[in-house]
C-alpha cells in the first residue's frame, strides 16, 4: 500500500533539524521551522488513506521517498499503535519515538539535516514540486 502526498518548496526551506521532517499544508514558513521541507501540502495526516493508517497503526515498517524530479532520498522508520494521524495539517517524520497526532512514523533513520544537499537545495525554490510518496513495506 502506498500514497503519494504532493508539496513545494519554500524560500525558508533550511532542513537543519536533527530529528524530523516535516510537510504541512500551511502556505507559509519561517526560518524557525528548520524541519519543514514541503508547504502547500495536498494531505495532512488526517487525509491519508484509512488503510494505510491502519497499516501505519499496526506497527509496520514505513518508508517515505521524498523525490523532487530525478533527485530522490529515502527514509525509512517504523509506524506504531500509538499514533493516531489525526492532524489536519502537518505530517511528522521523526528519529525518536514521540508520538503525538502529527507523527507519521517513528525511529526514522533520517532527518532533515541527513536529507540530500542537491534535494534541500531544490526545495528552497518555490517553484519545486515535491513527492512524499508514503510506502509500507512489511
Amino acid at each position: 500500500m502506498k500514497q503519494t502526498i504532493t508539496a513545494t518548496g519554500h524560500e525558508n526551506v533550511l532542513a537543519e533539524h536533527g530529528t524530523t521532517i516535516e510537510i504541512t499544508k500551511h502556505p507559509d514558513l519561517t526560518v524557525m521551522g528548520d524541519c519543514i521541507i514541503g508547504v502547500k501540502a495536498s494531505h495532512g495526516c488526517a487525509d491519508l488513506n484509512p488503510e494505510l493508517k491502519d497499516l501505519i497503526q499496526s506497527g509496520k515498517k514505513i518508508q517515505v521517498t521524498l523525490k523532487v524530479g530525478e533527485i530522490e532520498d529515502v527514509v525509512i522508520g517504523e509506524g506504531h499503535a500509538l499514533l493516531t494521524l489525526t492532524h489536519p495539517d502537518d505530517i511528522v517524520i521523526r528519529k525518536s519515538d514521540f508520538k503525538c497526532q502529527r507523527t507519521l512514523m517513528i525511529n526514522a533513520d533520517k532527518a532533515a539535516c541527513d536529507l540530500k544537499k542537491e534535494l534541500v537545495d531544490a526545495l528552497e525554490k518555490p517553484e519545486t514540486k515535491l513527492e512524499f510518496i508514503i510506502e509500507v513495506v512489511d
